[in-house]
């Protein structure tokens, strides 16, 4: 990977601006190229491939023996909806930790299958309160399960999901992470984090293509959910029987996003799994907002609870500064950003992950400085 020049627009391999967003991603030529083949869904070579895939998930926790990965199609979405209306009893309650929109399209997806629920909601820019989550659960004995957002992409922040998962399994609570912007990137430790499900997508930090989605889950807490589901198509535990049974799934299958995916999973253990794509992404996350502050702007986030998956700057104050023609023009230069998604600040985003380096943050970082020169803008008044 190499920087780009500064008198051109810059490209990726396959010709396509850089996507600085929280997915889909920047993927590697390699992972493009994979889905150039056609691949039968009952074919023994791909029913090996699929179970490869569902077997090094598992592995990404360190949850083998004791986890099993159940696959998805669609958006991760899907499977955060797949993963409430299966894990959650119709008798069941679940206490939703909320600290931006993810959180909340979980109540929404409560709403939709009627089951019983409690928000307990902090600001976007403040970690879920594990005191008040302690307290809930002593005061309220209903509560069968608990969902959290691992890193919720409004803001970018990184939630406390080792104490959180403490204070759960000292309650005897079940706890359901999305863990949609960080699995593969963050520590997911089943051996010191313990859940009964985690959802996660393809076309995230694991940089494969979008279509989808998974569930790593605890094979005891599966067994337990027969029945439970309100969809034909989103009931885990159904398709978690069915491959048991024939290794196939119940459904067509996205054959060429797995074959995507498989070769993302093998540049992911190139590159030293966690570790190693965690260490990529958190050195362009500092070489991005070391630059961007240089120039002025703010970040929404303290550096303690900022995940180095995606970035919220707060609005510059200049009024010559107009986000939509900064946007446009970082997108004629070759880089795609983010719109901001808070309630409590006017923002915009810039990702860190997918198939970028240090070489092309500080690229992106002339980018934006050429949009402010154009702008008449030495040094930005960010809006707080």
């Amino acid at each position: 990977m190499t920087d780009q020049s500064s008198t051109a627009a810059a490209r990726s391999p396959s010709g396509d601006p850089y996507l600085l967003t929280p997915g889909p991603l920047t993927t590697s030529l390699t992972v493009k190229k994979a889905m150039l083949h056609d691949y039968g869904s009952r074919d023994a070579t791909f029913i090996d491939l699929n179970a490869r895939i569902l077997e090094r998930l598992v592995g990404i926790v360190n949850g083998a023996g004791r986890y099993v990965t159940v696959p998805l199609q669609g958006s991760g979405t899907f499977v955060v909806e797949a993963m409430i209306g299966v894990f959650v009893p119709a008798d069941g309650k679940l206490l939703i930790l909320v600290n931006g929109a993810y959180g909340k399209r979980i109540a929404k997806i409560c709403d939709y299958y009627g089951r019983s629920y409690l928000v307990q909601e902090s600001a976007e820019d403040v970690p879920v309160d594990t005191a008040q989550l302690d307290a809930t659960l002593e005061a309220d004995s209903a509560i069968t399960h608990v969902a959290v957002v691992h890193c919720e992409t409004t803001s970018g922040i990184l939630n406390p999901i080792l104490e959180v998962s403490q204070i759960v399994a000292r309650h005897r609570r079940s706890l359901l992470i999305d863990s949609m912007s960080a699995f593969g990137a963050l520590p997911l430790d089943s051996t010191e984090i313990e859940f009964d499900a985690v959802v996660a997508s393809s076309n995230k930090c694991l940089e494969g293509a979008p279509g989808v989605g998974f569930c790593v889950a605890r094979e005891s807490a599966l067994e337990k959910t027969e029945g439970n589901s309100p969809s034909l198509v989103l009931d885990l535990y159904d398709q978690w029987r069915a491959m048991q049974k024939n290794r196939q799934w119940r459904f067509t299958p996205p054959t060429h996003v797995l074959l995507a995916f498989d070769q993302a999973l093998n540049e992911y253990e190139e590159e030293g799994g966690v570790a190693g794509r965690g260490g990529r992404y958190r050195a362009n996350c500092d070489v991005l907002v070391a630059g961007m502050r240089e120039m002025g702007f703010t970040t929404l986030l303290p550096d303690h609870l900022q995940a180095p998956i995606i970035i919220t700057f707060h609005m510059p104050s200049n009024p010559e500064f107009d986000f939509n023609a900064f946007y446009d023009g970082l997108k004629n230069q070759g880089y795609v950003i983010y719109p901001g998604k808070l309630t409590v600040a006017d923002s915009f985003r810039m990702g860190c992950i997918g198939r970028l380096d240090q070489q092309h943050m500080r690229a992106a970082l002339g980018a934006v400085r050429s949009m402010l020169d154009q702008f008449g803008i030495e040094r930005v008044d960010a809006l707080k």
